[in-house]
Protein backbone atom coordinates (compact mmCIF):
# COMPACT_ATOMS: atom_id res chain seq x y z
CA UNK A 1 0.00 0.00 0.00
CA UNK A 2 1.48 3.42 -0.81
CA UNK A 3 2.29 5.62 1.49
CA UNK A 4 -0.25 8.80 1.98
CA UNK A 5 2.24 11.05 1.27
CA UNK A 6 3.93 9.23 -1.84
CA UNK A 7 2.53 12.08 -4.34
CA UNK A 8 3.59 14.78 -2.38
CA UNK A 9 7.24 13.53 -1.93
CA UNK A 10 7.79 12.66 -5.52
CA UNK A 11 6.63 16.06 -6.58
CA UNK A 12 8.85 17.76 -4.20
CA UNK A 13 12.06 16.12 -5.66
CA UNK A 14 13.95 19.15 -7.67
CA UNK A 15 11.59 21.67 -6.67
CA UNK A 16 13.38 25.08 -5.09
CA UNK A 17 12.99 26.47 -1.11
CA UNK A 18 10.99 28.80 -0.27
CA UNK A 19 13.56 31.93 -0.04
CA UNK A 20 14.63 30.74 -3.43
CA UNK A 21 11.42 31.41 -4.71
CA UNK A 22 10.83 34.16 -2.86
CA UNK A 23 13.77 35.64 -4.59
CA UNK A 24 13.09 34.79 -7.73
CA UNK A 25 10.01 36.36 -7.46
CA UNK A 26 10.72 39.67 -6.13
CA UNK A 27 13.25 39.41 -9.13
CA UNK A 28 10.49 38.74 -11.67
CA UNK A 29 8.58 42.35 -10.33
CA UNK A 30 11.41 44.02 -10.76
CA UNK A 31 12.07 43.23 -14.51
CA UNK A 32 8.29 43.15 -15.57
CA UNK A 33 8.52 46.53 -13.94
CA UNK A 34 11.47 47.82 -15.87
CA UNK A 35 10.64 45.95 -19.06
CA UNK A 36 7.03 47.59 -18.94
CA UNK A 37 8.30 50.80 -18.28
CA UNK A 38 11.05 50.79 -21.07
CA UNK A 39 8.62 49.17 -23.78
CA UNK A 40 5.63 51.89 -22.71
CA UNK A 41 8.25 55.04 -23.19
CA UNK A 42 9.94 53.33 -26.34
CA UNK A 43 6.45 52.63 -27.77
CA UNK A 44 4.76 56.50 -26.34
CA UNK A 45 7.76 59.01 -26.26
CA UNK A 46 9.01 59.35 -30.09
CA UNK A 47 5.10 59.58 -31.43
CA UNK A 48 4.64 62.20 -28.85
CA UNK A 49 8.29 63.81 -29.32
CA UNK A 50 6.80 64.39 -32.83
CA UNK A 51 3.98 65.96 -32.26
CA UNK A 52 4.78 68.50 -29.91
CA UNK A 53 7.94 68.97 -31.94
CA UNK A 54 5.63 69.71 -35.07
CA UNK A 55 3.30 72.28 -32.59
CA UNK A 56 6.44 73.74 -31.25
CA UNK A 57 7.94 77.10 -33.18
CA UNK A 58 8.57 79.24 -30.76
CA UNK A 59 10.75 79.54 -27.74
CA UNK A 60 9.34 79.46 -24.29
CA UNK A 61 8.94 82.51 -21.78
CA UNK A 62 11.59 81.05 -19.95
CA UNK A 63 13.81 81.29 -22.87
CA UNK A 64 13.81 77.22 -23.56
CA UNK A 65 14.29 76.09 -26.65
CA UNK A 66 11.05 74.25 -28.18
CA UNK A 67 12.59 70.93 -28.98
CA UNK A 68 13.65 70.66 -25.02
CA UNK A 69 10.39 71.83 -23.71
CA UNK A 70 9.09 69.18 -26.36
CA UNK A 71 11.22 66.43 -24.97
CA UNK A 72 10.49 66.83 -20.97
CA UNK A 73 7.19 66.70 -21.61
CA UNK A 74 7.04 64.04 -24.28
CA UNK A 75 9.37 62.03 -21.21
CA UNK A 76 7.34 63.05 -18.20
CA UNK A 77 3.69 61.92 -20.15
CA UNK A 78 5.57 58.39 -21.34
CA UNK A 79 7.10 57.38 -17.73
CA UNK A 80 3.92 58.51 -16.06
CA UNK A 81 2.32 55.68 -18.14
CA UNK A 82 4.83 53.41 -18.28
CA UNK A 83 4.51 53.80 -13.87
CA UNK A 84 1.32 53.55 -14.12
CA UNK A 85 0.99 50.24 -16.01
CA UNK A 86 4.23 48.59 -14.56
CA UNK A 87 2.53 49.22 -10.96
CA UNK A 88 -0.59 47.40 -12.19
CA UNK A 89 1.21 44.81 -13.61
CA UNK A 90 3.76 44.22 -10.72
CA UNK A 91 0.88 44.73 -8.24
CA UNK A 92 -1.15 41.48 -10.20
CA UNK A 93 1.70 39.48 -10.12
CA UNK A 94 2.40 40.15 -6.37
CA UNK A 95 -1.64 39.47 -5.74
CA UNK A 96 -1.28 36.01 -8.19
CA UNK A 97 1.34 34.73 -5.71
CA UNK A 98 -0.06 36.13 -2.39
CA UNK A 99 -3.20 34.61 -3.56
CA UNK A 100 -1.38 31.07 -4.07
CA UNK A 101 -0.19 31.25 -0.54
CA UNK A 102 -3.40 32.30 1.16
CA UNK A 103 -5.61 29.72 -0.40
CA UNK A 104 -2.62 27.01 0.53
CA UNK A 105 -2.62 28.11 4.10
CA UNK A 106 -6.49 27.93 4.30
CA UNK A 107 -6.48 24.56 2.80
CA UNK A 108 -4.22 23.47 5.67
CA UNK A 109 -6.08 25.74 8.25
CA UNK A 110 -9.07 23.66 7.01
CA UNK A 111 -7.94 20.53 7.21
CA UNK A 112 -6.48 20.98 10.50
CA UNK A 113 -9.18 21.70 11.98
CA UNK A 114 -11.23 19.08 10.50
CA UNK A 115 -8.55 16.41 11.69
CA UNK A 116 -9.48 18.04 15.37
CA UNK A 117 -12.65 17.16 14.62
CA UNK A 118 -11.77 13.62 13.87
CA UNK A 119 -11.86 13.62 10.47
CA UNK A 120 -8.89 11.62 9.66
CA UNK A 121 -9.74 11.12 5.93
CA UNK A 122 -8.78 14.71 4.90
CA UNK A 123 -5.68 15.21 2.68
CA UNK A 124 -4.11 18.25 1.24
CA UNK A 125 -2.72 19.00 -2.04
CA UNK A 126 0.66 20.34 -2.52
CA UNK A 127 0.59 23.82 -2.96
CA UNK A 128 3.73 23.76 -5.62
CA UNK A 129 5.21 27.17 -3.68
CA UNK A 130 8.45 25.33 -2.71
CA UNK A 131 9.79 22.23 -1.21
CA UNK A 132 9.21 23.47 2.09
CA UNK A 133 5.43 23.86 1.48
CA UNK A 134 5.21 20.54 -0.17
CA UNK A 135 6.90 19.03 2.95
CA UNK A 136 4.23 20.22 5.35
CA UNK A 137 2.06 19.24 3.24
CA UNK A 138 3.05 15.49 3.10
CA UNK A 139 3.93 15.52 7.08
CA UNK A 140 0.13 16.78 7.59
CA UNK A 141 -0.94 13.93 5.17
CA UNK A 142 1.18 11.54 6.73
CA UNK A 143 -0.02 12.45 10.44
CA UNK A 144 -3.74 12.11 9.30
CA UNK A 145 -3.25 9.17 8.17
CA UNK A 146 -1.62 7.48 11.49
CA UNK A 147 -4.29 9.57 13.77
CA UNK A 148 -6.87 7.60 11.53
CA UNK A 149 -4.87 4.21 11.83
CA UNK A 150 -4.30 4.93 15.56
CA UNK A 151 -8.07 5.66 16.11
CA UNK A 152 -9.45 2.62 14.32
CA UNK A 153 -7.55 0.32 16.38
CA UNK A 154 -8.45 2.10 19.57
CA UNK A 155 -11.62 1.06 18.50
CA UNK A 156 -10.92 -2.13 17.68
CA UNK A 157 -9.48 -2.68 20.92
CA UNK A 158 -11.76 -1.78 22.88
CA UNK A 159 -14.24 -3.68 21.22
CA UNK A 160 -12.31 -6.34 21.82
CA UNK A 161 -11.67 -5.84 24.79
CA UNK A 162 -15.38 -5.75 25.85
CA UNK A 163 -15.74 -9.35 24.12
CA UNK A 164 -13.10 -10.86 25.66
CA UNK A 165 -14.63 -9.80 29.30
CA UNK A 166 -17.79 -10.03 28.62
CA UNK A 167 -17.75 -13.98 28.02
CA UNK A 168 -16.06 -15.11 31.63
CA UNK A 169 -18.38 -12.00 33.38
CA UNK A 170 -21.70 -12.84 31.30
CA UNK A 171 -20.95 -17.09 33.05
CA UNK A 172 -20.07 -15.51 36.81
CA UNK A 173 -23.02 -13.43 37.02
CA UNK A 174 -25.30 -16.58 35.27
CA UNK A 175 -23.64 -18.54 38.11
CA UNK A 176 -23.79 -16.07 40.96
CA UNK A 177 -27.36 -15.56 40.04
CA UNK A 178 -28.45 -19.38 40.27
CA UNK A 179 -26.55 -19.73 43.48
CA UNK A 180 -28.76 -17.29 45.07
CA UNK A 181 -31.58 -18.78 43.81
CA UNK A 182 -30.49 -22.09 44.81
CA UNK A 183 -30.98 -23.25 41.23
CA UNK A 184 -26.87 -24.15 41.27
CA UNK A 185 -25.48 -26.03 44.25
CA UNK A 186 -22.04 -25.10 45.35
CA UNK A 187 -20.47 -28.19 44.65
CA UNK A 188 -16.71 -28.77 43.21
CA UNK A 189 -17.81 -28.70 39.68
CA UNK A 190 -19.46 -25.01 40.05
CA UNK A 191 -16.55 -23.83 41.80
CA UNK A 192 -14.21 -25.16 39.28
CA UNK A 193 -16.00 -23.46 36.91
CA UNK A 194 -16.00 -19.78 38.95
CA UNK A 195 -12.35 -20.85 39.32
CA UNK A 196 -11.78 -21.31 35.03
CA UNK A 197 -13.41 -17.96 34.26
CA UNK A 198 -11.92 -15.91 36.76
CA UNK A 199 -8.51 -17.32 35.93
CA UNK A 200 -9.18 -16.39 32.45
CA UNK A 201 -9.98 -12.59 33.52
CA UNK A 202 -6.64 -12.74 35.51
CA UNK A 203 -4.74 -14.19 32.68
CA UNK A 204 -6.21 -11.81 30.28
CA UNK A 205 -5.71 -8.68 32.16
CA UNK A 206 -2.10 -10.00 32.64
CA UNK A 207 -1.22 -10.66 29.02
CA UNK A 208 -2.70 -6.55 28.65
CA UNK A 209 -0.36 -5.49 31.38
CA UNK A 210 2.86 -7.68 30.05
CA UNK A 211 2.06 -6.22 26.36
CA UNK A 212 1.52 -2.65 27.35
CA UNK A 213 5.01 -2.84 29.40
CA UNK A 214 6.59 -4.90 26.80
CA UNK A 215 5.50 -2.26 24.09
CA UNK A 216 6.68 0.69 26.15
CA UNK A 217 10.36 -0.80 27.21
CA UNK A 218 9.69 -0.90 30.50
CA UNK A 219 9.56 -4.80 31.34
CA UNK A 220 12.30 -5.74 33.12
CA UNK A 221 14.93 -7.78 30.77
CA UNK A 222 17.12 -10.08 33.45
CA UNK A 223 20.25 -10.43 30.54
CA UNK A 224 22.61 -13.16 31.36
CA UNK A 225 24.70 -15.82 29.31
CA UNK A 226 21.91 -17.82 28.42
CA UNK A 227 21.75 -21.50 26.45
CA UNK A 228 18.93 -20.99 24.14
CA UNK A 229 19.07 -25.15 23.84
CA UNK A 230 17.64 -25.32 27.89
CA UNK A 231 15.32 -22.58 27.56
CA UNK A 232 13.84 -24.36 24.14
CA UNK A 233 14.33 -27.85 26.22
CA UNK A 234 12.48 -26.46 29.55
CA UNK A 235 8.98 -25.38 27.09
CA UNK A 236 8.88 -28.35 25.42
CA UNK A 237 8.60 -30.11 28.21
CA UNK A 238 6.40 -27.75 29.91
CA UNK A 239 3.62 -28.13 26.72
CA UNK A 240 4.46 -31.58 26.02
CA UNK A 241 1.37 -33.06 27.97
CA UNK A 242 -0.46 -30.67 26.48
CA UNK A 243 0.38 -31.60 22.74
CA UNK A 244 0.15 -35.19 23.55
CA UNK A 245 -3.71 -34.53 24.83
CA UNK A 246 -4.54 -33.40 21.61
CA UNK A 247 -2.78 -35.88 19.68
CA UNK A 248 -0.21 -33.71 18.09
CA UNK A 249 3.66 -34.32 17.51
CA UNK A 250 6.20 -32.15 19.17
CA UNK A 251 9.26 -32.01 17.99
CA UNK A 252 13.02 -30.39 18.15
CA UNK A 253 15.84 -30.30 15.96
CA UNK A 254 18.91 -28.80 18.15
CA UNK A 255 22.41 -28.67 17.31
CA UNK A 256 24.48 -29.64 20.21
CA UNK A 257 26.95 -27.38 19.88
CA UNK A 258 24.62 -23.92 19.78
CA UNK A 259 25.89 -20.99 21.40
CA UNK A 260 24.92 -19.41 23.96
CA UNK A 261 22.69 -15.65 23.97
CA UNK A 262 22.67 -12.30 25.86
CA UNK A 263 19.20 -12.61 26.75
CA UNK A 264 16.91 -12.88 29.26
CA UNK A 265 15.70 -16.52 29.67
CA UNK A 266 12.41 -16.23 31.29
CA UNK A 267 11.38 -13.52 28.66
CA UNK A 268 12.71 -15.47 25.65
CA UNK A 269 10.53 -18.81 27.65
CA UNK A 270 7.77 -16.54 27.58
CA UNK A 271 8.28 -16.01 23.98
CA UNK A 272 8.54 -19.80 22.94
CA UNK A 273 5.29 -20.56 25.33
CA UNK A 274 3.36 -18.11 22.98
CA UNK A 275 4.19 -19.71 19.81
CA UNK A 276 4.10 -22.84 20.94
CA UNK A 277 0.25 -22.13 22.56
CA UNK A 278 -1.01 -20.30 19.65
CA UNK A 279 0.68 -23.84 17.33
CA UNK A 280 -1.52 -25.65 19.86
CA UNK A 281 -4.24 -23.99 18.79
CA UNK A 282 -4.07 -23.56 14.68
CA UNK A 283 -3.30 -27.58 14.95
CA UNK A 284 -5.40 -30.86 15.16
CA UNK A 285 -4.88 -34.36 15.83
CA UNK A 286 -2.22 -35.90 13.82
CA UNK A 287 -0.42 -32.78 12.82
CA UNK A 288 3.07 -31.98 13.68
CA UNK A 289 5.45 -29.18 15.33
CA UNK A 290 8.80 -28.85 15.13
CA UNK A 291 11.37 -26.52 16.68
CA UNK A 292 14.89 -26.39 15.52
CA UNK A 293 17.64 -23.90 16.05
CA UNK A 294 20.30 -22.59 13.41
CA UNK A 295 22.81 -20.15 13.68
CA UNK A 296 25.86 -18.43 12.03
CA UNK A 297 28.32 -16.10 13.01
CA UNK A 298 25.74 -13.22 13.37
CA UNK A 299 22.41 -14.85 14.77
CA UNK A 300 20.94 -17.05 16.18
CA UNK A 301 17.29 -18.39 14.56
CA UNK A 302 14.46 -20.34 16.33
CA UNK A 303 12.21 -21.70 14.19
CA UNK A 304 8.57 -22.87 15.23
CA UNK A 305 7.22 -25.03 12.01
CA UNK A 306 3.87 -26.64 11.98
CA UNK A 307 1.60 -28.58 9.59
CA UNK A 308 -1.69 -26.97 10.42
CA UNK A 309 -4.07 -24.51 9.41
CA UNK A 310 -1.71 -21.80 8.03
CA UNK A 311 -2.50 -18.89 7.17
CA UNK A 312 -3.41 -16.40 3.98
CA UNK A 313 -1.01 -13.91 2.69
CA UNK A 314 -3.21 -11.30 3.43
CA UNK A 315 -3.48 -12.30 7.07
CA UNK A 316 0.54 -12.09 7.84
CA UNK A 317 1.12 -8.16 7.45
CA UNK A 318 -1.22 -8.08 10.67
CA UNK A 319 -0.42 -10.90 12.06
CA UNK A 320 1.30 -9.64 15.24
CA UNK A 321 -1.01 -6.59 15.50
CA UNK A 322 -3.06 -6.21 19.15
CA UNK A 323 -6.04 -8.27 19.39
CA UNK A 324 -6.06 -9.45 15.65
CA UNK A 325 -7.21 -12.89 15.07
CA UNK A 326 -6.91 -14.60 11.63
CA UNK A 327 -9.95 -17.36 12.88
CA UNK A 328 -11.68 -15.11 15.84
CA UNK A 329 -14.14 -18.31 16.55
CA UNK A 330 -11.66 -20.80 16.79
CA UNK A 331 -9.26 -18.60 19.02
CA UNK A 332 -11.84 -17.67 21.47
CA UNK A 333 -12.58 -20.94 21.13
CA UNK A 334 -9.20 -22.21 22.37
CA UNK A 335 -8.64 -19.15 24.63
CA UNK A 336 -7.18 -16.77 22.54
CA UNK A 337 -7.28 -13.18 23.63
CA UNK A 338 -5.25 -12.38 20.18
CA UNK A 339 -2.46 -10.72 22.44
CA UNK A 340 0.34 -13.64 22.42
CA UNK A 341 2.23 -12.83 19.00
CA UNK A 342 2.57 -8.91 19.93
CA UNK A 343 3.87 -9.80 23.49
CA UNK A 344 6.18 -12.12 21.30
CA UNK A 345 7.00 -9.52 19.09
CA UNK A 346 7.78 -6.82 22.15
CA UNK A 347 9.83 -8.94 23.92
CA UNK A 348 11.76 -10.38 20.97
CA UNK A 349 12.55 -6.37 19.89
CA UNK A 350 13.46 -5.92 23.45
CA UNK A 351 16.49 -8.06 22.87
CA UNK A 352 17.04 -6.11 20.16
CA UNK A 353 15.86 -9.30 17.78
CA UNK A 354 13.27 -9.96 15.37
CA UNK A 355 10.04 -12.09 14.91
CA UNK A 356 8.75 -12.80 11.62
CA UNK A 357 5.69 -15.60 10.00
CA UNK A 358 5.52 -17.41 6.87
CA UNK A 359 3.22 -19.01 5.24
CA UNK A 360 1.79 -20.53 1.83
CA UNK A 361 -1.73 -20.18 2.91
CA UNK A 362 -4.48 -22.37 3.99
CA UNK A 363 -3.64 -25.66 4.64
CA UNK A 364 -0.13 -25.59 4.53
CA UNK A 365 0.88 -24.75 7.92
CA UNK A 366 3.18 -21.79 9.15
CA UNK A 367 6.33 -21.10 10.46
CA UNK A 368 7.50 -18.55 13.02
CA UNK A 369 10.86 -17.58 13.08
CA UNK A 370 12.98 -15.41 16.18
CA UNK A 371 15.89 -13.94 15.49
CA UNK A 372 18.27 -13.28 17.88
CA UNK A 373 21.93 -10.96 17.84
CA UNK A 374 25.10 -13.21 18.64
CA UNK A 375 26.96 -10.81 21.25
CA UNK A 376 30.95 -10.71 20.12
CA UNK A 377 30.00 -11.75 16.36
CA UNK A 378 30.78 -10.10 13.23
CA UNK A 379 27.50 -8.31 14.02
CA UNK A 380 26.65 -7.81 17.39
CA UNK A 381 22.65 -6.50 16.27
CA UNK A 382 20.40 -8.26 13.82
CA UNK A 383 19.38 -5.50 11.15
CA UNK A 384 15.39 -5.35 11.29
CA UNK A 385 15.58 -6.42 7.88
CA UNK A 386 17.20 -9.47 8.26
CA UNK A 387 16.38 -12.56 6.92
CA UNK A 388 16.81 -16.35 7.20
CA UNK A 389 16.63 -17.95 4.39
CA UNK A 390 20.97 -17.75 4.25
CA UNK A 391 21.29 -19.37 7.67
CA UNK A 392 22.52 -22.83 7.84
CA UNK A 393 23.38 -25.27 10.98
CA UNK A 394 27.11 -25.22 12.00
CA UNK A 395 27.07 -28.53 13.15
CA UNK A 396 25.29 -31.94 12.81
CA UNK A 397 21.75 -31.20 14.60
CA UNK A 398 19.63 -33.52 16.79
CA UNK A 399 16.32 -34.76 16.37
CA UNK A 400 14.07 -36.73 18.45
CA UNK A 401 10.32 -36.97 19.81
CA UNK A 402 9.27 -35.73 22.73
CA UNK A 403 6.98 -37.96 25.10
Amino acid sequence: MASPNTTTDSRTVGRSGIGLRLLLTNLLVVVVGMTTTIVVAMIIGPPMIRKLMDRAVVPGANGSHPYERAFREATAVSVSIALAVSALATMSLSWYFSRRAHRSAKALSRAASAVADGRYDIRVASPGLGKEFDTVAGAFNKMAHQLGAIEDTRRQMLADLAHEIKTPVAVLEAYMEALEDDVQPLDDKTIATLRQQTQRLTRFSNDVTALAAAERRTTAIDARWTAPADVIGAALMAFAPRYRARGVTLTSRIPPDSPQLWADPERLGQVLGNLLDNALRHTRAGDQVNVTLIYDDHSVVIAISDSGDGIAPEHLPRLFDRFYRVDAARDRQHGGAGIGLSIARALVEAHDGHIDAHSEGHGTGCTFRVTLPRPGGRGSVVPRSTTNTSLTLAAPAWSGAHP
